[in-house]
């Protein structure tokens, strides 16, 4: 079922893409592929950005709870619901975008290893109508024709790791490549503020009695997962066909490119939501009792009036 439903579609979408590519090379058919599905993924992509943008504008707002809160974890918990009902933030939003981006790489990986394997399955595994298309009615006839590098340089089927020769450096390179954009682009949606502490000082204080706070907590484990992620890119892809790794490069430039273009401009109704005072909800109760006292003469006024008509009347 995963193959007939993820699998095969996201493979014939790039089987699409090099059956109708001038020259079908097949490493910028993987760019191409690539840049299609983030353009995709764009209107997901900008709400979950845009919520991390107002989640950077909250921050003073989330010193304001802790104090406010004084250790109490139940009203500090009840106020972030509250703050992030009011501003309209989602904190679980991210993780649409990842599943799909997670779902679209196995996807990926599963139909580039069967082309790996064996170069025949780009046409076999293509739908019926993709095969009439006329390059791969040419491959079928010669599959020897099929090119698996990018532009003639990088063997896409080769690993960085393993094989023969030790290091395949242009593999390699992407590799790097790979770990390097996932660095900065997390680092771009990290929140930046000045006396934030690491993960290790926040649990040596919290090791001699006192009490660690969630957000902070949060925050810095956070700023350790921009250097964690990398790593296991590295690792995963290092020993993956360079196809897998040249698609998870390309997918981190547009990623980081998108990023910059949501964060970095003045978007008006987002700054508007984001800089908007909070509600005072202390004053709610005493309003209400307030409006509940002004109604009540109104009724009375009302009630007096046709009484008085009727006095009228009688005179």
């Amino acid at each position: 079922m995963f193959t007939t439903l993820v699998v095969k579609p996201i493979f014939n979408l790039f089987v699409l893409i090099y059956g109708l590519l001038p020259g079908h090379n097949f490493g910028l058919a993987i760019i191409i592929f690539t840049i299609v599905i983030r353009l995709l993924m764009w209107p997901l992509v900008k709400k979950q950005l845009h919520q991390t943008k107002v989640m950077r504008k909250l921050q003073p707002e989330l010193k304001k709870i802790k104090a406010a809160s004084k250790g109490n974890r139940q009203k500090e918990s009840q106020l972030l619901m509250e703050l992030y009902k009011e501003r309209g933030v989602n904190p679980l939003s991210a993780f649409p975008t990842l599943i799909i981006q997670f779902i679209v790489l196995i996807g990926l990986y599963s139909g580039l290893r069967r082309v790996i394997d064996d170069p025949q399955n780009i046409i076999s595994f293509a739908y019926p109508s993709l095969q009439n298309l006329p390059w791969l009615q040419h491959l079928s006839q010669n599959i020897h024709q099929f090119d698996d590098t990018l532009f003639g340089i990088v063997d896409l089927s080769r690993s960085a790791l393993g094989g023969k020769g030790g290091i395949y450096w242009p593999a390699m390179i992407i590799v790097l490549g790979s770990a390097v954009t996932q660095f900065y682009q997390a680092k771009q949606l990290l929140p930046t503020t000045k006396d934030s502490r690491s993960l290790r000082d926040i649990l040596k204080q919290a090791g001699e009695g006192k009490q660690a706070d969630q957000s902070e907590v949060s925050a810095a484990v956070g700023r350790s997962t921009r250097f964690l992620f990398p790593v296991l890119i590295f690792v995963t892809t290092v020993n993956f066909p360079s196809a897998l790794g040249l698609y998870w490069f390309v997918g981190g430039l547009v990623a980081y490119i998108q990023q910059a273009i949501v964060l970095r401009d003045d978007e008006t109704e987002m700054e508007a939501l984001a800089d908007a005072p909070l509600r005072d909800t202390s004053k709610i109760p005493e309003a209400e009792v307030i409006e509940s006292k002004a109604i009540k003469p109104a009724s009375k006024s009302k009630t007096k009036k046709p009484s008085s008509n009727k006095k009228r009347k009688k005179r």
